[in-house]
């Protein structure tokens, strides 16, 4: 992947999980990263591939945080826990694909697609590790949802709170 094209990726994320699929245009992404439209469209031609392309990114970066922790002994839930800590203190932001979620009827297809494959896979990667499915949901909604009041209360400690159960 070239340095410019993570650039442009990792300015449309920061867009997306500010403001949503809506809240951003190429002209924004371009202003971010220092160049013009045209080289944005170079390497995505539309909106849609761009949003998708990051979504992709997202998911396979976050998997491999979680598959990181559980190769080093911690359980599932400890494991997914820890991932979305990272998306809260680290990147200080709502998870790219719960933000995309949120607005799953107005969603283009193609991205619509990739963020519904951060969850599928997510549930997926928690039933491998043992949870029944029933478990799974539950672990993966109490973790989207605490972050989402993390975010909303601007308080990083609600967080906490809401997961504390999870051990």
């Amino acid at each position: 992947m070239s340095d410019m094209r993570d650039a442009i990726l990792d300015a449309t994320e920061a867009r997306i999980r500010r403001a949503g699929y809506n809240g951003f245009s190429f002209r924004e992404i371009a202003t971010d990263v220092g160049v013009k439209s045209s080289s944005v469209h170079y390497y995505f031609p539309t909106k849609e591939v761009l949003a998708a392309a990051v979504a992709r990114r997202y998911r396979e970066r976050f998997l491999s945080v979680v598959r990181d922790e559980i190769d080093q002994g911690k359980d599932a839930t400890h494991a997914w826990t820890q991932g979305f800590r990272r998306a809260l203190h680290g990147d200080g932001r709502m998870c790219l694909c719960g933000v995309l979620g949120a607005a799953a009827s107005t969603l283009p297809a193609e991205v619509l697609t990739e963020a519904r494959g951060f969850f599928e896979a997510s549930l997926d990667n928690l039933a491998e590790q043992g949870l029944t499915r029933v478990r799974a949901t539950q672990v993966l909604a109490m973790l989207e949802g605490a972050l989402l009041l993390a975010n909303v209360l601007a308080q990083p400690q609600a967080f906490e709170d809401a997961v504390a159960t999870l051990g």
